[in-house]
């Protein structure tokens, strides 16, 4: 039953049309996460080999199309939740603009045309996308509701996007590569458990249950050894390789990606990081080390070859 205030609560001053309900339920802006799909390739200097490329841009609409049938079902389930969101609580089914029958059924198409796509690339990726839709789905059944679980679930979804890169490539991924993005995405995971923690100090009846469990103290540890994880890792995966032509471009690709690091944990202190896909096209700063690191990189790419 919904609580009494949930009723009370501002909803949208204009109703969306139905075509703009369902593009806000798909969430096209999360599909920026589906840009590790792209690097896993890319690092390991796969993307200018025959049909990588048409292959990899495929996992991307595959995932991309994947995680929004995952968002429309979760939105049926987390509607009366997501009212007493100051954010959420504009969500097309929490705010009464598209019926929970029609999400359900848009969700679960959404699923399956993702899950035929990564099929077309190979039944490996096909594989890792139905790991990747029992990881989101039993993330909201279950391991949202447990400490620290919920962030490891979390971290997942970014890690099984890295792997669908290397299957669609295909290439073997560097196990150090690997830890880099689960590194980065405890990193980011634990940044929005602190941020909601932030935003409800004080509020215990409108947070999530698991969020009682935590400190910011303990979260903050959490960030700091999950960049330490990512930076050690990524210093062992950049030397890992011999120089290109002399020039340690690997090595210095290092310098953004710590820049990085350290700009979105000065914006997690701020109480930013609920939204880590806001964060990244928001920050100028971020997007321009972004971009360093993506230049740097694409040299070294296009020096070794």
């Amino acid at each position: 039953m919904e609580s009494a205030n949930a009723g009370r609560l501002p909803l949208p001053a204009a109703q969306r049309s139905r075509r703009g309900s369902v593009v806000a339920t798909m969430r096209p802006k999360q599909w920026i996460k589906n840009a590790l799909i792209i690097a896993a390739a890319g690092a390991a200097g796969a993307l200018g080999h025959d049909d990588t490329l048409g292959r990899v841009a495929i996992a991307c609409v595959a995932f991309g199309l994947l995680a929004s049938g995952i968002y429309a079902i979760n939105d049926v389930r987390d509607a009366q939740e997501d009212r007493l969101h100051p954010r959420k609580r504009f969500r097309p089914v929490a705010a009464r603009e598209l019926d929970p029958r029609f999400a359900t059924g848009l969700g679960l198409s959404l699923v399956l045309a993702g899950i035929v796509l990564c099929a077309a690339v190979g039944p490996l990726l096909a594989l890792v996308g139905a790991g990747y839709v029992a990881l989101t789905l039993s993330y909201t059944l279950l391991w949202r509701h447990l400490i620290v679980f919920d962030i490891v679930a979390v971290a997942g979804g970014f890690v099984l996007r890295a792997v669908a890169g290397g299957v669609a490539a295909p290439v073997t991924l560097s196990s150090w590569f690997l830890v880099v993005v689960t590194g980065s995405a405890v990193f980011v995971a634990a940044a929005k458990r602190h941020a909601e923690l932030r935003r409800t100090d004080g509020q215990r009846d409108r947070r999530r249950r698991v969020l009682n469990s935590y400190s910011a103290s303990a979260l903050e540890l959490i960030i700091a050894g999950a960049s330490v994880v990512a930076l050690s890792a990524y210093w062992v995966w950049a030397f890992s390789l011999p120089l290109v032509h002399g020039i340690p471009w690997r090595p210095l690709t290092m310098v953004p990606f710590a820049v990085c690091l350290l700009r979105y944990g000065e914006l997690v202190q701020r109480g930013d990081g609920e939204a880590p896909e806001d964060v990244l096209l928001s920050d100028r700063p971020l997007q321009f080390a972004g971009f360093a690191w993506l230049a740097m990189f694409a040299l070294e790419v296009h020096a070794a070859g």
